[in-house]
């Protein structure tokens, strides 16, 4: 506490270094998780008292007992990384020998078209306007849900996705489909701002030092979320009341019960729309740079995935039973 002279506790420190990084909430909150954990498993020991045997045994028992998945094994490792090297600034050589956990190759998810309408077909209202964002534009659903109002540009029939994977911007098309709906929620969204600001509200959460640097920014109309949450709540950074954007759960459930009513019987996901518009964008016959810069990957190589996928069957090959 301040003014105690007392040292800070391990997991606020954690915390308070996470947040000087700029690393997001939910990245935060999982890193936290995963080091109380670790502690917990060692009898509540500090983790200066411990080193390899005992990271090596958590992690194995993950996968052994837990049977926890390699990205969440690989997950935690990330995490007691952070806090040896980032936290504690503790060098251990052993470190760099832990093997993380291979991720298995897998396929992605991709609806047809005709399953895609069939699916959109089934939701509505701002469930429905996110899920056809998705698929429209191949943003990560968190980009979508982080989209700020002057980031949609309506003149250029362009989106600006901020601070996207990597830390990077990139630009991505607004859907003609799209324009009149996403002026509604837009609109929409300035009306809940007002009524924020007429309770003596409305100063939206900015991303790093901005809320300092331009100390006005946070309670324009521009900076707001274009889908924002339909009620305020304390942010567990600072406390702060204030509006959070729209709950990607919501989206979750809408989506899943879209498809049970589509008859669609793949296991599908937000980001199954991500993949799909990649496909059907490569099955039209774009090329594949345009489509790796939509994405926003770092490489060409991630997005050929996508040609694994493409709708003539295996490995884009034609059936010796399909040739005349």
């Amino acid at each position: 506490m301040v003014g105690t002279g007392r040292p800070p506790r391990l997991l606020d420190e954690v915390r308070r270094v996470l947040r000087v990084k700029h690393y997001s909430l939910r990245t935060e909150q999982a890193y936290v998780g995963w080091i109380r954990r670790f502690i917990l498993a060692n009898g509540k020991r500090h983790p200066r008292d411990m080193g390899a045997a005992e990271v090596e045994a958590f992690l194995s028992g993950l996968a052994v007992q837990g049977r926890v998945s390699p990205n969440t094994q690989n997950q935690a490792l990330s995490a007691l990384l952070f806090l040896y090297r980032d936290v504690l600034a503790v060098e251990l050589p052993w470190l760099d020998g832990v093997v993380r956990a291979k991720r298995p190759q897998r396929v992605p998810t991709v609806l047809s078209r005709e399953e895609v309408v069939r699916v959109l077909a089934q939701m509505d209202g701002r469930p429905w306007l996110l899920a056809s964002l998705l698929y429209g534009t191949g943003m990560r659903l968190m980009e979508a849900l982080r989209l700020r109002v002057k980031d949609v540009d309506f003149d250029r029939g362009e989106i600006t996705v901020r601070d996207g994977k990597g830390a990077k911007d990139r630009h991505t098309m607004l859907p003609r489909t799209l324009v009149e709906p996403m002026r509604r929620e837009i609109a929409r969204a300035g009306q809940m701002h007002a009524y924020d600001l007429a309770e003596g509200f409305g100063a939206v959460w900015l991303p790093h030092a901005l809320a300092r640097k331009y100390p006005g920014a946070a309670r324009e109309p521009g900076w707001q979320y274009v889908f924002p949450s339909p009620k305020r709540s304390r942010d567990p950074r600072d406390g702060t009341e204030r509006r959070h954007h729209f709950d990607d759960a919501v989206l979750s459930r809408s989506l899943k019960r879209a498809c049970r009513a589509a008859a669609v019987l793949k296991p599908v996901s937000a980001h199954t729309l991500r993949h799909s518009f990649a496909t059907h964008l490569l099955e039209a016959g774009q090329d594949i740079r345009t489509v790796q810069e939509l994405l926003g990957h770092k490489d060409v190589a991630t997005t050929q995935i996508y040609t694994h996928v493409l709708n003539r069957g295996g490995l884009a090959v034609v059936s010796p039973l399909d040739r005349g």
